[in-house]
């Protein structure tokens, strides 16, 4: 699989009816710039609004039952699952989905046409590197005998349990890694079901008015009524599907293993906030590298140029100019310790000394600096990991010039180690060997 973003190469077309509204719709699939992420653009509106296919535009269950669905305002799209999980499965980052009505066609009631047509419009490989989350811990949610779990792994992994008291349904159990060929083969076409007991009831509730015994496998008691099984295990391969399509409103690709035990699409979004959740959390304890900085050799970094390298700002920013860099390999810069530095305030007031541990970070920001102004590093994130053999010399008082340098020890695709000093007057007062963890 490629580790660049991915598009579609041309513009392609397909129509067909929602399978809750039944609603007829348009859809154009057009090719979308990096970063861009997912959009759905609602044509047939006034000015033409945008959807952006991620967890903060998701719909309330309650207002959209059994199906995943998103919103701007009053502009709704529904039942996105099914294609999400074909643009998660063909490694689809940045798309354009224009669509003429409130409902992704229902197709055949899977995924496979849609990853027919998306196959055909041909995938081009962009110029930027695809953002992975890895799962750092584990996470869950559980409710009404349903459960979900994700633990940390190097790639997706699904393991899912479907369980129905019913002689066709019954216990089936899916697992396996999820890439394009086993998706192609194993999941995409897996339709969508339901029970004939039910299917009265969901018609009452305004759902399924676009489907049919084609579209959806409806169980009766003892036989698939008016259609046959392409899976003998077809059910939980749906419900994996439906997973896929709605973890992919991450915004992103995710790498751990799912543990699924009759889980449906509100717990699947559960899970998806718990997820972004701890994304958020990491992220935040991160240095990011600024994808559009560019170094020019011999520049100095003034106070602005170093706050578009490191994601820190007063009173947390502890480098106020950097005089010299060798991206990836070693940089020297200046903080400038003053009486206005907030920290005297509480730390020996009487005697002001900077405290060591801030010595330290800015030791690391420096460090950041190093690794994150490199061309591979961009867009990458530094989470700072450990610090070894850390000595205090001298103490540094208000006035003092720290000077601070570092050079790399180990860089690596995923972890960088580094050697770091400060000095005052030519002398050290702090030293230490740091290291980072370096992620997409």
């Amino acid at each position: 699989m490629s580790e660049n973003q991915q598009t579609i190469k041309k513009e392609v077309s397909i129509k067909g009816v929602g399978l809750h509204t039944g609603n007829k719709v348009n859809i154009k699939f057009k090719p979308a710039a990096i970063n861009s992420g997912i959009n759905f653009i609602r044509v047939d509106l006034p000015n033409k609004p945008i959807i952006k296919a991620e967890i903060v535009n998701l719909l309330d269950f309650n207002r959209s039952p059994r199906r995943t669905s998103i919103f701007v305002g009053d502009c709704e799209v529904h039942t996105i699952e099914h294609l999400m999980a074909v643009f998660s499965g063909r490694s689809i980052d940045n798309i354009i989905v224009e669509i003429d009505n409130n409902e992704v066609p229902g197709l055949d009631g899977s995924g496979a046409t849609f990853l027919d047509i998306l196959t055909h419009a041909g995938i081009e490989e962009q110029n930027a590197t695809r953002k992975y989350f890895l799962i750092k811990e584990p996470i869950w949610s559980e409710e009404e005998g349903a459960t979900l779990v994700i633990v940390p792994a190097q790639d997706f992994r699904i393991s899912y349990t479907l369980s129905y008291n019913h002689c066709l349904l019954g216990d089936q159990y899916f697992d396996s890694i999820v890439n394009y060929d086993i998706f192609k083969a194993d999941i995409a076409s897996a339709r969508t079901f339901c029970l004939e007991d039910e299917s009265e009831g969901l018609r009452a509730q305004g759902l399924g008015r676009g489907a049919n015994y084609e579209n959806t496998l409806v169980v009766g008691k003892k036989e698939i009524i008016k259609n046959r099984l392409r899976f003998d295990d077809e059910f939980v391969r749906h419900k994996v599907l439906d997973l896929i399509g709605d973890l992919y409103l991450l915004g992103m690709p995710i790498k751990g293993h799912v543990i699924a035990l009759k889980s449906g699409h509100p717990l699947n979004i559960k899970l998806l906030k718990k997820i972004a959740h701890q994304k958020e959390r990491y992220d935040t304890a991160a240095i990011k590298a600024v994808s559009d900085f560019k170094y020019i050799d011999g520049q100095t970094l003034d106070a602005e140029a170093v706050m578009r390298i490191l994601p820190h700002r007063y009173p947390f920013l502890f480098v106020d100019r950097v005089v010299s860099l060798v991206p990836g390999k070693s940089v020297t810069g200046i903080k400038n310790v003053t009486m206005n530095d907030n920290f005297f305030n509480g730390h020996f007031p009487g005697r002001p000394v900077m405290p060591g541990v801030l010595i330290v970070e800015a030791m690391a920001q420096i460090g950041g600096v190093m690794m994150l102004a490199s061309q591979e590093n961009k867009g990458k994130l530094a989470y700072f990991l450990a610090a070894d053999n850390v000595r205090f010399r001298k103490t540094v008082l208000p006035g003092d010039r720290l000077v601070l340098e570092a050079e790399a020890v180990k860089i690596k695709s995923r972890t960088g180690q580094i050697r770091a000093k400060a000095y005052v007057d030519g002398k050290v007062v702090a030293e230490a060997e740091l290291m980072f963890a370096l992620v997409d």
